[in-house]
């Protein structure tokens, strides 16, 4: 199967037989930065992706162990001006936009820095595993620029005190404190990183397919919607889950057991 994966620019895309993708940035030094040329790589390399049929997981990843994201890249954004700078922050938001859109669900496997675009791209991924050396921050403030686009996301996810601070102090937090926070859902030691992220997506691909492509889309409109409107949706989507014969082929196992 990874023979017919195209080659993309600082963007390593590999596959295993269950439909487990791995996406790894290449090319772009020990710190992972993301210029204009990595950016690019990286949203073709997940627009190419969403248009599978096989995926079941992608697990997102920095090369090498001292970094997932360290940032955007600084001498690049130097030389901006309010144009280009425009055009270059749409560009993060069209990676993490990719990253959202991506019918099944993002695992970003976090070794170390996590830092500004980088934390805004783990931001939107679905689950956050981290080893216990990893650092978050939202630093632009120091180098006189507003965290935004996708650091949007955080108050959602950390609470809006602790999203308020990091944006606006440029402070890094620990591997513990963002695990506190709610950012990682879990961290491990650096030896048992890949292990954890293994868990995650063996149990992703022992469920249901469309169960779970169904309830990334309904996560995300729960962080959206007012309570009702996402309780309506709720009821549209379960129902619509009994279209397909998926339901009744994963009860079936449960099933047999109690008969049993």
């Amino acid at each position: 199967m990874s023979a017919s994966i195209p080659d993309f620019e600082h963007a390593r895309l590999t596959c295993d037989d269950r439909g487990v993708y791995t996406l790894t940035i290449v090319e772009a030094g020990a710190l992972n930065i993301l210029g204009t040329p990595v950016l690019r790589g990286l949203t073709d390399a997940l627009q190419w992706l969403a248009g599978r049929t096989d995926p079941r997981v992608l697990i997102l990843r920095g090369s090498g162990e001292r970094a997932f994201v360290a940032g955007a890249d600084i001498h690049e954004m130097a030389a901006l001006a309010p144009e280009s700078a425009r055009a270059f922050i749409t560009r993060v938001r069209a990676l993490c936009d990719a990253v959202r859109a991506l019918p099944v669900p993002v695992i970003a496997r976090v070794p170390g820095h996590c830092l500004g675009a980088g934390m805004e791209l783990a931001a939107a991924c679905d689950i956050r595993l981290a080893a216990s050396a990893a650092r978050v921050g939202m630093p632009e403030v120091r180098v006189g620029l507003p965290s935004v686009v996708h650091a949007a996301l955080l108050p959602g996810l950390i609470g809006q005190g602790a999203s308020d601070w990091l944006t606006l102090t440029g402070e890094t937090v620990d591997a513990e404190q963002a695990r506190a926070w709610g950012f990682f859902q879990f961290v491990a030691e650096a030896q048992e990183l890949d292990a954890l992220v293994e868990q995650s997506a063996a149990a992703i691909v022992a469920a249901g397919a469309r169960a779970v492509g169904a309830q990334k889309r309904l996560n995300q409109h729960w962080a959206d919607a007012d309570l009702e409107t996402a309780l309506d949706h709720s009821v549209s989507v379960f129902g619509a889950a009994f279209e397909t014969d998926e339901p009744a082929r994963c009860m079936a196992p449960f099933l047999r057991r109690r008969s049993g």
